[in-house]
């Protein structure tokens, strides 16, 4: 049984870690990549999910279409990614990762496994190991019951 004032703790640390998250990025290494960071997100679900629409990137994201299309507007100036038709449907366009936004997503997680690895240098490897599989599971745990949840509003982006 979980005690109330441990799971009111770990609300608490959780609220700090997404203040920390803000901070997190700021202090990543990744030089201009020619786009604001919540438009750079947008790379990695092209990348490992191929070509999409707008609208598919959305509900990924769940966040506004015009948010999405005004981020993907600024990939596309960068030439960290490009439009070309939908297959489907020849009227529409989808996104594609280019070469470069390839690239800028090395980067970005390159700059997040250094910063962590720098932050996490006096934890001994076995610790840092049970965290991470505690931290997966928990991730899962939130996934799931979100999913599960229909009256769980949708959450906005910032």
């Amino acid at each position: 049984m979980h005690h109330d004032h441990d799971t009111g703790q770990l609300a608490d640390e959780i609220a700090r870690f997404i203040r920390l998250g803000t901070r997190f990025r700021g202090m990543l290494k990744v030089g201009d990549l020619g786009a604001e960071f919540s438009a750079l997100m947008l790379l990695r679900p092209l990348r490992e999910q191929g070509p999409m629409r707008v609208t598919d990137l959305a509900e990924i994201k769940q966040a506004d279409p015009s948010t999405i299309s005004r981020q993907v507007a600024q990939l596309v100036k960068a030439g960290l990614a490009r439009r070309e038709a939908d297959p489907v449907d020849g009227r529409a366009s989808r996104l594609a990762v280019t070469e470069s936004g390839v690239a800028a997503c090395d980067r970005l997680r390159d700059a997040r496994v250094a910063l962590l690895a720098s932050a996490l240098h006096e934890w001994p490897a076995d610790r840092v190991a049970v965290f991470t599989d505690m931290f997966e599971e928990f991730n899962s745990l939130i996934e799931t019951h979100l999913r599960l949840d229909p009256t769980a509003p949708p959450r906005e982006n910032p």
